[in-house]
């Protein structure tokens, strides 16, 4: 995968946790009663930032001061 793609999986990942954070402020908003659902959606969100870090970890080199 080479550094273009990389940056576009990681717009698609923006954009799947953003909408993942709406989900779960709707159903908690709605009141809803499924916490396995709310868990399950809060799980993936998490898997979506592990994912996010190691690919702005890979873009974005260390500086060594």
């Amino acid at each position: 995968m080479n550094e273009d793609e990389m940056r576009k999986r990681l717009e698609v990942l923006r954009i799947e946790h953003r909408d993942l954070d709406a989900a779960i402020d709707a159903l908690t908003a709605a009141g809803s009663i499924d916490q396995l659902q709310i868990a399950r959606l809060k799980k993936r969100k998490l898997k979506l930032k592990d994912q996010m870090a190691l690919i702005e970890d890979y873009l974005i080199p260390d500086i060594i001061a």
